[in-house]
């Protein structure tokens, strides 16, 4: 019972959204509308015109002559019709495309809010499927179900002011067998949303399946597991076939349904205007005998009753489908981004930047997994600190606090004196470069991976700061130089060659405070130390912090942190750390200036 409760608060908070998100295209929207309106009252008129075809030809006994302008004015009608069917195609169309791609733009500006700590951890496969797949599965609704929602009551209603005219009974027939199509159609869909979402939940496994699959295919490979990964890839997609299948029924089941009754609705009037013209009945046309023009045009006009209604059931497990995929749209826009109350301050340092660490507590999962506890530092302006400690200590974690991705739980983080709360996310991340052990470069040239440091940069500041980091070196010798197109995170490329256009790019952006993040990890000697070189010439003047492992760059940082357990265990400067008798000194005496491996 709790379940299905649930599952109705969720279906109702589903259509909430929807609904809300129909407001930028309202325009778009009621052109379609008033297009299906328009298409719709212009069946009731060629339906009196075949009627009265039909009525001259075998009653009247009218020739061709007689009948041919209405026979002009039916071409006229069926051309005009097509031209509004085709033109409301094209404002749904469009209604759901502005839909679309305004709630993908406010999906991923949420994702940006939330920042790398929310993607770590998650599978990127399964988001990304949130982000394309399923922003798509809105499409139906928008497009077709919410025009069909109005046009379902609005043609019908019309077709009744037409028909009451002629008989009443006819009339009150259509009226009352009317409910029934919606009713069954509600009766058959019930658990469609739920059917649909476990649709898109499978999509999501599938998706992130595939690239855990693309992504360690070498792996797979080295260890000759690749023949029982396609067992795994045949059973995922054959759970997501299974899954189609069932949406797909139940929209058949439902069209089905919606055909039987709709047909039985029209046989009973088809019987009574029979029986009324054998004379049986001599009721429901006020008092006046039915015509056969009359009752010819009642008969053409019940089925286009029904249609609005059964196209609205057609398009029901659109509505299915749209609410399974706002619920998996809201899981993701429904992680609280935390907001600093107040103005923003537009922060532009002139000169040197200071950081500081106040009683700083972190914990991950709702306060289950604690990363930070009451750590305290300060760096000056100028001055290059370490910052050393056991994988897990929580070092990453103060550099992502740095960066804004993540926000104490308690306690103060100052820069130049500011809280950092207070600053605008942008001009704060303005003041930072970050070089990580994996350089993230994108699909494009090697001069547009450069300018993502300074997008306004002159063509003589990009060279100047590639020549800076050493991507001359290597560029001079390729075809195309800095234009040279590089695949997805620097396909073709070294590692190395990889690190120093991330390094151009902390070049370029100019930025006071540098945070590096073991970059020099994984490379060869040859490429460590032109790395090094440039981060010597990229660190001067620069407040500097720095998460490493390797005792070279321990010994130039005018003081060291060392991290355990999310608490700073000691400080000091390297000569003070090593004669202190501390865990510090024995390390340095284990390492005998090799990379400590912590």
């Amino acid at each position: 019972m709790k379940e299905s409760d649930n599952r109705k608060n969720d279906v109702k908070t589903g259509l909430h959204w929807l609904f809300q998100q129909a407001a930028p295209a309202r325009g778009w929207i009621a052109l379609s509308v008033g297009l299906g309106m328009g298409s719709g009252l212009l069946l009731i008129v060629q339906a009196g015109f075949l009627a009265r075809i039909i009525h001259g030809a075998v009653i009247d006994g009218k020739n061709r002559e007689a009948l041919w302008p209405f026979f002009v004015a039916l071409i006229g009608i069926y051309l005009l019709r097509a031209l509004l069917g085709w033109g409301r195609e094209i404002s749904g169309f469009e209604a759901s495309a502005k839909i679309r791609g305004q709630v993908r733009k406010h999906l991923m500006a949420h994702i940006t809010r939330l920042g790398p700590a929310y993607v770590t951890g998650r599978n990127t496969g399964a988001l990304a499927s949130t982000v394309m797949e399923q922003v798509e599965g809105l499409h139906g609704f928008f497009a077709h179900y919410l025009p069909q929602m109005a046009l379902a009551i609005m043609i019908p209603a019309a077709i009744l002011t037409f028909v009451f005219p002629v008989s009443w009974a006819a009339g009150g027939l259509l009226l009352a067998t009317a409910p029934l199509i919606p009713l069954f159609m509600v009766l058959v869909g019930m658990g469609a949303e739920s059917v649909s979402q476990r649709n898109f939940q499978a999509l999501s496994r599938m998706s992130a399946h595939f690239l855990d699959t693309l992504q360690g295919l070498a792996t797979l490979k080295l260890f000759n597991k690749s023949c029982g990964e396609e067992k795994n890839i045949a059973r995922v997609s054959r759970d997501y076939r299974k899954q189609t299948m069932g949406v797909l029924r139940i929209a058949f089941l439902s069209s089905a349904i919606l055909e039987f009754f709709s047909a039985i609705a029209i046989a009973i009037i088809a019987v009574y205007l029979g029986m009324t013209y054998l004379g049986y009945y001599s009721f429901g046309t006020w008092g006046a005998s039915l015509t056969l023009s009359g009752g010819f045009f009642i008969l053409l006009l019940a089925p286009e009753f029904y249609l609005p209604l059964r196209d609205l059931g057609t398009h029901y497990h659109a509505r299915a489908e749209a609410v399974g995929a706002a619920r998996e749209i809201l899981r993701v826009l429904s992680v609280p981004v935390s907001q600093a109350s107040g103005k923003l301050i537009d922060f532009h340092p002139s000169d040197g930047v200071d950081l500081c660490f106040k009683d700083v507590h972190l914990a991950y999962d709702g306060g289950k997994r604690p990363a930070l506890n009451g750590v305290s530092f300060t760096i000056k302006a100028g001055e290059k600190l370490a910052l050393i400690g056991e994988s897990g200590s929580g070092k990453t974690t103060v550099l992502d606090l740095l960066l804004g991705f993540l926000q104490p739980d308690r306690g103060q983080i100052t820069i130049d004196g500011v809280s950092a709360d207070r600053l605008d996310p942008a001009s704060r991340l303005r003041t930072m470069s970050w070089i990580g052990q994996a350089p993230c470069l994108f699909f494009g040239s090697i001069r547009d991976n450069i300018l993502m440091g300074r997008p306004a940069a002159s063509r003589e500041a990009v060279i100047d700061a590639a020549r800076s980091a050493g991507v001359l070196d290597f560029t001079q010798t390729l075809p195309s130089g800095l234009d040279t197109l590089i695949g997805e995170q620097g396909y073709g490329l070294s590692r190395g060659q990889a690190q120093r256009i991330a390094l151009a790019r902390a070049f370029l952006k100019d930025a006071p405070v540098l945070l590096l993040d073991e970059p020099t990890a994984g490379l060869d000697t040859q490429y460590e130390l032109l790395v090094i070189a440039a981060l010597d010439k990229l660190s001067a003047g620069r407040t500097v912090l720095t998460v490493t492992h390797r005792m070279a760059d321990i010994e130039k940082a005018d003081k060291i942190l060392g991290m355990a357990g999310g608490r700073i265990v000691e400080q000091g400067t390297f000569e003070a750390l090593s004669a202190s008798g501390s865990a510090f000194q024995r390390l340095v005496n284990r390492a005998h200036g090799e990379v400590w491996h912590g």
